[in-house]
């Protein structure tokens, strides 16, 4: 903590920062399971830049040696790593929950519920931020913990606008964990705990394929997936790259 507030204080407050900034690549890794993560927020506290990595886990990010760069994901700890004169950077990610074999679920919030219950919370980010109809239909976004990233970016103005993309974003990821669900896949394909989960990662289904699909073409695609699964269990599955120290 002590080393990320102080590399948060030079890297944005100190007079002197003129360092040439780069484009930093890195990848982001389950520290656990050594595999990519995708849906996960890369943030450089000393220039408040910040976007999402790829399906391949993979980002690039405006940094200078020194910078801190925080992650954050749906579902993990955030992590923090200091950019060093290196050619890539490497987050290995904490899960922050446990997967379940069978999750029983009470008073389940819809997606739209999720979302009133985020725009009130952050109503006054909502306000500054707002410009024009910010809150649209888009691409499917990363899902993440919005207060773990609401403490970084609660400044005015773009940032703003920032956290309102990211609950945007958090809604699209809702509507999908809404109805691809670890009950639902379980039933259908018969898989439990790790490998469920393996499962449910790399065949996750659009956002756009749940809003059209009904209950039948869901579970067509949740058999059609297992079939390919079963062919090769790591077809979809990206290799690990060896640890570096960060």
């Amino acid at each position: 903590m002590v080393r990320f507030l102080s590399g948060l204080f030079l890297g944005v407050w100190s007079p002197g920062f003129t360092m040439a900034q780069n484009a930093v690549e890195g990848i982001v890794f389950d520290k656990h399971t050594k595999q990519r993560i995708s849906q996960v927020y890369v943030y450089n506290t000393a220039n408040d830049e910040g976007g999402y990595n790829n399906t391949r886990g993979e980002f690039s990010i405006q940094a200078s040696p020194g910078d801190i760069l925080i992650a954050a994901a749906k579902g993990y700890h955030p992590d923090t790593l200091m950019v060093k004169d290196k050619k890539i950077v490497l987050f290995n990610m904490e899960r922050s929950t446990i997967w379940l074999d069978e999750v029983s679920v009470i008073a389940r919030r819809s997606p739209e519920e999720r979302l009133e219950e985020n725009k009130r919370e952050y109503s006054t980010a909502y306000s500054r931020g707002d410009a024009g109809s910010i809150f649209s239909v888009g691409p499917t976004g990363a899902g993440l913990s919005i207060d773990a990233l609401y403490k970084l970016i609660s400044r005015e103005g773009k940032n703003s606008r920032r956290l309102q993309e990211i609950i945007e974003q958090d809604y699209r990821e809702t509507v999908i964990d809404y109805r691809f669900t670890p009950e639902l896949v379980s039933s259908i394909t018969g898989l439990k705990g790790e490998t469920l989960a393996d499962f449910m990662r790399q065949y996750r289904p659009s956002y756009y394929f749940v809003l059209s699909a009904n209950d039948y073409n869901l579970a067509f695609y949740i058999r059609s997936s297992l079939v390919q699964y079963r062919q090769n269990p790591a077809a979809r599955r990206l290799p690990p790259l060896p640890e570096t120290e960060k």
